[in-house]
């Protein structure tokens, strides 16, 4: 079943079909963040390099600052929004603790 736009849905497989292929779009998406991690673990000189505190603050206030004028309730994006960052900074030091130990 092709995904139709949310407006046009008139039954909950409709729904279903179109949440379902946006889902499989955003895991698309979410890849190619984590490829971003990748490479900042790459760049990146040291661990304690890994975590910067503004930098979240600025990329969630982006994501509330987006969502605000897309009329998303800004607290869950928010809140969504650390929870994906957390996730790309664990992520990164893996990446970080897992690249060749002479390149350190």
């Amino acid at each position: 079943m092709d995904a139709k736009p949310g407006p046009e849905c008139n039954t909950m497989a409709e729904v279903r079909a179109g949440v379902d292929a946006l889902d499989r779009e955003l895991v698309a998406l979410l890849r190619r963040r984590f490829d971003y991690m990748d490479a900042a673990a790459r760049i990146k000189p040291t661990r304690d390099a890994v975590r910067d505190e503004a930098r979240k603050q600025q990329v969630i206030a982006q994501a509330v600052e987006a969502a605000t004028a897309a009329w998303l309730p800004a607290q869950a994006i928010a809140t969504m929004w650390d929870t994906l960052v957390e996730a790309s900074i664990a992520y990164e030091l893996e990446e970080f603790d897992g690249r060749d130990v002479t390149r350190r």
